[in-house]
C-alpha cells in the first residue's frame, strides 16, 4: 500500500514541483535550519527557553531517531527497492525509519508551537511541507514520515517539560530564571 501512495506521487511530477522539492529537502538536511533556528531563538532574552527546548529536542531526536531507531529497525529506503524511479537528490546511504528530516522538523516546530502558537504554525507548516518532500524524492515510505511527525511531536513535548522544570529549578535556586 505504501507503494501505492509513493507512485501515485510521482505522477504528479512536474519540473517546478522537482525544484521546490528539492529546494525544500534540502532546508532539512542535517537539520542545519532547525539547528540554526534554535541557536537564534536561544540568544534571544524573550526566546531562550524556546531555543532551549528546541535544541534539546534535536539532540534527543538524533540519538534516539537517527543513532537508535534507524538502525534498530534497519529499513531499506523505497528508492533501495525500486531504483526505477529517477531520483533527483544523491540516494540516502542510511536506513529509512523514521523520516530524520520528518523527525528533527516536528521536534522544532512543536518546540516552538508550545511557546508561540503564530509562529509555531508558521514553522510546523514548513515541517509539514519537508516531510512532504521526502515522499516526493522517493527516499522515504509514508509510514517513516509519519513515524518521524509523532516521534518528534513527542520529543518536542518532552524537550519543553524538562526546559520548564530546568527553568523552575534555576529560578528557585538563584532567584531568577533562564531569561
Amino acid at each position: 500500500m505504501e507503494f501505492s501512495i509513493l507512485y501515485w506521487i510521482q505522477r504528479l511530477r512536474h519540473p517546478i514541483l522537482d525544484e521546490l522539492m528539492q529546494a525544500v529537502t534540502f532546508l532539512g538536511d542535517a537539520g542545519w535550519i532547525w539547528i540554526l533556528l534554535g541557536v537564534v531563538l536561544f540568544c534571544g532574552k524573550r526566546t531562550r527557553r524556546c531555543g532551549a527546548a528546541v535544541l534539546l529536542s534535536l539532540l534527543i531526536g538524533f540519538f534516539v531517531g537517527n543513532l537508535m531507531l534507524k538502525n534498530l529497525v534497519g529499513r531499506s529506503r523505497p528508492s533501495w527497492i525500486d531504483q526505477s524511479i529517477a531520483l533527483l537528490i544523491a540516494n540516502p546511504d542510511d536506513f529509512s525509519f523514521p523520516s530524520g528530516h520528518t523527525l528533527a522538523g516536528f521536534e522544532a516546530a512543536v518546540s516552538v508551537l508550545l511557546y508561540d502558537r503564530r509562529k509555531g504554525t508558521a514553522v510546523l507548516i514548513l515541517a509539514v511541507v519537508i516531510g512532504l518532500s521526502r515522499l516526493y524524492l522517493f527516499v522515504h515510505f509514508p509510514s517513516d514520515v509519519l513515524a518521524g511527525a509523532l516521534l518528534g511531536t513527542g520529543i518536542a513535548y518532552a524537550a519543553h517539560w524538562c526546559v520548564e522544570k530546568i527553568t523552575a529549578l534555576v529560578g528557585e535556586t538563584y532567584g531568577g530564571t533562564m531569561d
